[in-house]
């Protein structure tokens, strides 16, 4: 024995729970900076696996985030990129373009909203919580409730097409 204690259930489902948070959060970073420089998909990931998701000198992982998670958003993202903005841009004011909201906005709607579509199964609630938790990282004010008006308009859009 190393001296470790069993981890509880409970310690393990908001590790995982954490880790996604994290992947999340990692994605919406990786597709804002996608944006701002012009990188390939694959170049972004790489950068963010061996510098921010990665496993450090010693084995251990860099940030918790789920590294798994983070591929399939970034990858959905860019692979799913114009049902995406459609799905957003249906939810937009009449006369506003998807270029008008802020690069950060866009990125955790094109995330949250790749998520709506393309996870089913997972409960909406969830993505907004996650989504609009992001989004009061980077704003204050009216920004998370306008990322958390538009992210249900799509979800309550996929549930009625389901």
């Amino acid at each position: 024995m190393t001296g470790q204690k069993a981890i509880t259930p409970e310690a393990e489902r908001q590790l995982r729970q954490a880790r996604r948070s994290g992947a999340r959060l990692a994605a919406v970073q990786a597709l804002y900076q996608m944006e701002q420089t012009g990188q390939s998909t694959n170049a972004v990931i790489d950068d963010f696996m061996s510098d921010r998701l990665g496993l450090g000198n010693d084995g251990e992982p860099i940030e918790e985030a789920d590294p798994d998670l983070f591929k399939w958003i970034v990858h959905g993202v860019v692979e799913r990129q114009e049902d995406v903005d459609r799905a957003i841009m249906k939810r937009l004011a009449e006369g506003w373009k998807l270029d008008r909201l802020d690069a950060t906005s866009r990125a955790i709607l094109r995330a949250g909203v790749h998520e709506l579509l393309a996870a089913r199964e997972l409960a909406p609630a969830i993505v907004l919580d996650e989504y609009v938790g992001i989004a009061h990282a980077f704003f204050e004010g009216a920004e998370p409730k306008f990322i958390n008006a538009l992210l249900d308009a799509v979800s309550q859009d996929v549930q009625s097409a389901a």
